[in-house]
């Protein structure tokens, strides 16, 4: 896909992170104009508001849909932003298109429903607007780029993604898991994509915003897409993860963006996708120990020796030949293998010492 275009859009400054802005929900009139003039006067230049609101169970706010399409033109009309929003379906694609809405992006559910990604393309067939496809809810690239693939085969070549999350069931500081690996990856094989970082969804708390959005740049990303509101602790949805248009311009002002080379990507970059990388790994690792430890207490109320030589030496061998599959030295990950396995076992002795 060497043909995807950069999100380029008359007015907004190229040499800095695109940054998108704007309410989870449009949600009146007033409050839509109201945000929009405060980020306008912070000097942001792309507007964002969801029209159309899939929540998790029904009875929530779902948004005020196409009626909201007025609201966002008059915010073109009185601050110059431009103006974007979530498509789900044709329809809303049809009606966002008639509106003249300058972009617009799909969210984590759409994207891991390929028959609702393809009717979304075939609607957009013949159309030259950017469009942004967030990552699937769950941990898969292949479904991210199947997504992405299918926008471009619809025509459109002003193309980004918005990395906004995992879901787990695992507890974490994050509302979903950032992955780092993940859009990273993406990036490798996808290198003239743009990326942009969600930090509202990641975090789900306003705190998280900025050192989320700091190691997104950190790690090259080409923008952000930020939830702000003009009274964020009265929004109708996701209020937690939303911040004043003051503070994310505070936010904005205060990254450090690091420098690029056409050639290799920077010392910092590297060193940062590192750091994120072994953050990731501590926590599958972490994930690994309870299971070890919950193995502990099965075998305690079963009467189990811990140690069981047979599945160990095929734990060894099985891994140690998919390493060299992957690239990596057989001794190495025979090393790293009996490593995890002396602290499973001592994880399980501590149980059965209890």
């Amino acid at each position: 896909m060497n043909d995807i275009q950069p999100i380029a859009l008359p007015g907004v400054d190229p040499r800095r992170p695109l940054v998108i802005a704007g309410p989870c929900s449009a949600e009146t009139e007033e409050q839509v104009i109201e945000t929009a003039r405060l980020l306008a006067a912070e000097g942001f230049r792309i507007y964002r508001a969801g029209l159309w609101k899939p929540r998790t169970k029904p009875g929530g706010f779902e948004g005020v849909g196409a009626a909201g399409i007025p609201w966002l033109q008059r915010v073109r009309r009185e601050t110059g932003m431009y103006v974007s929003t979530e498509v789900a379906t044709r329809e809303h694609v049809a009606a966002a298109l008639a509106g003249g809405i300058d972009l617009l992006w799909i969210g984590a559910r759409t994207a891991a429903n390929p028959f609702a990604m393809q009717e979304i393309a075939d609607a957009l067939r013949g159309q030259d607007i950017p469009v942004l496809v967030k990552n699937p809810v769950s941990p898969d690239l292949e479904l991210w780029i199947g997504a992405i693939e299918r926008i471009r085969n619809a025509g459109i070549r002003r193309i980004g993604a918005i990395h906004r999350g995992f879901t787990s069931i695992d507890k974490s500081l994050y509302r979903n898991h950032p992955m780092w690996a993940i859009p990273i990856e993406l990036h490798r094989r996808l290198p003239s994509l743009p990326i942009f970082c969600d930090p509202s969804h990641i975090g789900g708390k306003r705190e998280l915003i900025a050192p989320l959005s700091q190691q997104a740049m950190d790690l090259g990303f080409g923008g952000l897409i930020v939830e702000a509101h003009c009274s964020p602790d009265c929004a109708w949805s996701d209020k937690a993860q939303q911040v004043t248009p003051e503070a994310l311009a505070y936010i904005v002002r205060n990254l450090t963006i690091r420098e690029q080379t056409s050639t290799t990507e920077n010392l910092n970059e590297l060193r940062a996708q590192i750091d994120k990388l072994d953050d990731e790994l501590l926590e599958l690792l972490a994930r690994r120990m309870r299971v070890s430890h919950e193995i502990g207490q099965y075998k305690k109320e079963h009467d189990m020796p811990v140690l069981q030589a047979q599945r160990y030496e095929e734990l060894l061998a099985r891994r140690a030949a998919q390493a060299v599959e992957m690239g990596m030295d057989r001794e190495f990950m025979r090393t790293v293998m009996q490593a995890i396995h002396e602290e499973s076992v001592r994880q399980q002795m501590q149980v059965l010492g209890k």
